[in-house]
């Protein structure tokens, strides 16, 4: 075990080094500088309806969790908590004992996070801890909770399925995995009885939360190039569903959408390079590029509806779908609002904390932000 997790932690270092120096060595090319705050008149207005402080931190391993008007979330430095999506009220409130790598996933019964030693700790709906296990290595993307399981995905691209009532490991799926992968924020989902999930290698699996059994495998992308950098084509983001389609994405490769009625066949596909994941409603997928370019994808065939430009090179965090519009989070902790109809920029508010890492999540109230600084902000929209 820990000869694995050292080559695993080993190529993340390289990996990451090495997209330091590309950064660096095109600093001097304005083409990457982030877009300034443009002036444009608010058409809507936002304000932060309510903010708790969560803890310390963040990485891209955090994403908040809504399940009815319960929000679930946690921080890095081991908190975990459960607050009213209404009020900000702190309902419960753990601690892991240890830094956390991920988090959270939940059902509302049970809620899951990992440890950075790659202890799986599950919480019932009181805050109290009811069993704690290992994983086969460590774990950077938040479980999914559901069905009676808790699932993660491990660095050693293993996804595992643990009894959600008692820790017991009841199934384990292994793909082989490519030399480097990033670190991104990538999501699984449970729906309909199937762990949907995105791997490295550039594919989506279905499993059977159940059995194990994998009931479907696409490719999204395929990985070239010369060199291990070159080849990185991992999935990013969750998996969408919007009946009967399944879409997903790459980093340096396609967005696709299959048609599950279809047995899965590729309906569509574009050649988009994504850090962030795509997000959707009934009509549109919502993806931003590696250089933060946003378009509007038709989800019958993938054609272009609109485009927006005006937050390029600012970092984009997955963003959120609300009833009226797309939310975008930066790198500067701007919540930036977008018309769901023509892309164009509406307004923006300031949440603080650093940088936007973690996904945005929107709710009938509004957009959660989970901040760089380890605060959960609900920001509304009139």
């Amino acid at each position: 075990m820990r000869a694995v997790l050292s080559r695993r932690f080993l190529r993340t270092s390289v990996c990451a080094l090495s997209l330091v120096v590309l950064a660096a060595c095109s600093s001097t090319d304005t083409r990457y500088d982030p877009a300034p705050l443009g002036e444009y008149g608010n058409t809507i207005t936002s304000n932060v309806l309510w903010s708790v402080s969560l803890g310390s931190g963040s990485d891209v391993g955090f994403a908040p969790a809504l399940v009815g008007s319960d929000v679930y979330a946690a921080v890095p430095s081991g908190q975990v908590h459960k607050v009213d999506l209404g009020s900000g009220r702190v309902m419960w409130s753990a601690n892991a004992g240890k830094r956390l790598t991920a988090g959270v996933g939940s059902d509302g019964l049970v809620t899951a996070v990992v440890t950075a030693d790659g202890d799986v700790v599950a919480y019932d709906d009181a805050g109290q801890e009811i069993w704690r296990t290992r994983a086969s290595s460590a774990v950077t993307i938040p479980p999914a909770v559901g069905e009676g399981v808790v699932v993660v995905r491990a660095s050693d691209y293993r996804i595992q399925a643990f009894n959600a009532r008692n820790g017991e490991l009841l199934w384990s799926v292994q793909r082989p995995g490519p030399a480097l992968s990033l670190k991104t924020g990538m999501q699984m989902r449970i729906v309909d009885g199937m762990l949907l999930t995105g791997m490295p290698n550039g594919r989506l699996m279905a499993i059977n939360t159940q059995t194990g059994g994998v009931v479907w495998e696409g490719s999204v992308s395929v990985s070239q190039g010369a060199t291990d950098l070159e080849r990185i084509n991992d999935v990013v983001g969750a998996p969408q569903v919007q009946d009967p389609l399944l879409c997903g994405a790459t980093y340096q490769g396609r967005v696709v959408c299959f048609d599950v009625q279809q047995g899965g066949v590729p309906l569509w596909d574009r050649k988009i390079s994504a850090v962030s994941g795509p997000v959707s409603d009934s009509h549109l997928l919502y993806i931003a590029n590696s250089r933060d370019k946003i378009e509007a994808l038709a989800l019958v065939n993938g054609q272009t509806v609109w485009e927006q430009d005006g937050l390029r090179n600012r970092r984009l965090a997955t963003m959120a779908v609300t009833p009226r519009v797309l939310a975008a989070g930066d790198y500067q902790g701007y919540v930036h609002f977008l018309s769901r109809i023509d892309g164009k920029l509406e307004g923006r508010l300031s949440v603080g904390g650093g940088p936007i890492v973690s996904p945005l999540l929107g709710t009938d109230r509004g957009v959660l932000v989970q901040t760089g600084n380890g605060n959960l902000v609900l920001v509304g929209i009139n």
